[in-house]
């Protein structure tokens, strides 16, 4: 296991603090906010500790509020909304400063059985082996002396295989501009089996490349273009068990994009084609 993967794992190991009240920190980073999909993997930690064993997520909604500061611990409050016999609902708070940057709703449902049926069909692309590594794509765009190039030497967490073109040579070659992206993702270490877990690092991955899909319709890319976006929504439905320590393909497309806004949806396979999650974000997008 990698180093940045233990960090990710230690920072969800939230710290409770009082009943339904949890405390979460940042990585030592020099960024600006916090990353979304760690504020959401957070939450749903949170949510988590106040359940039953038998209980597991199916969906979950969520509002950023304001960006989070990435120098300052984020208070989780948990509201035990409803406690039924099959599904129990959880609203969390993130606070910073006195003040809400992040809402989630969560519903969790006992194991039932019920009549099955998938229309999604996995696309048939490259296997992930094929592939290389998010970072040795961006080697090859990114100068030598450019500041970029130490961010792209940190370790990570995840390994993520695009199939499709990076928004960064979208950006250099308008033929490559399309409205998909389709991405391999794996953490590459055999994780505990704790479902919750597994759910819990796909949203935080569900967050890395979604907004980045409308980006490619317009040949836009952050860091190379004139952009500031953020997230402002974010929905996700768990539809089955899966393990994100085996390859998932996470398949993107953004039919939408207007009034400083773009829409995005996904979709996570597992290796063998069958639908896990379902996910839909809307975020900020504003071009000077």
């Amino acid at each position: 296991m990698n180093e940045a993967l233990k960090e990710l794992l230690d920072l969800l190991d939230l710290e409770q603090i009082e009943l339904d009240i949890f405390r979460g920190r940042s990585p030592e980073e020099r960024i600006q906010r916090v990353f979304g999909g760690q504020v959401a993997a957070q939450a749903l930690v949170a949510a988590g500790r106040t359940l039953p064993a038998d209980r597991y997520v199916h969906s979950l909604h969520a509002y950023f509020i304001r960006p989070g500061d990435p120098t300052v611990p984020i208070v989780y409050n948990v509201e035990r909304v409803r406690d039924g016999r099959s599904f129990t609902t959880r609203r969390v708070v993130a606070i910073q400063h006195g003040k809400a940057i992040f809402t989630l709703s969560a519903s969790f449902q006992i194991m039932e059985s019920g009549v099955e049926h998938q229309a999604a069909v996995m696309p048939a692309v490259t296997a992930p082996e094929g592939l290389p590594s998010f970072q040795d794509r961006m080697r090859q765009l990114v100068a030598e002396d450019s500041p970029y190039r130490d961010w792209l030497a940190r370790p990570r967490p995840v390994d993520l295989r695009y199939v499709t073109p990076l928004t960064w040579e979208a950006h250099h070659d308008p033929e490559l501009r399309g409205s998909n992206t389709n991405v391999w993702f794996r953490y590459d270490a055999e994780l505990p089996d704790d479902p919750l877990l597994h759910v819990v690092l796909a949203a935080y991955t569900s967050d890395f490349t979604l907004v980045d899909t409308v980006l490619l319709t317009h040949g836009l890319a952050w860091g190379a273009s004139n952009i500031s976006g953020a997230s402002l929504d974010h929905a996700m439905w768990f539809h089955r068990p899966f393990r994100v320590d085996d390859w998932m393909l996470y398949a993107q497309e953004s039919p939408w994009s207007g009034g400083a806004r773009g829409l995005a949806r996904g979709e996570m396979f597992t290796r063998s084609g069958e639908l896990a999650v379902s996910v839909v974000q809307e975020a900020m997008i504003r071009v000077s």
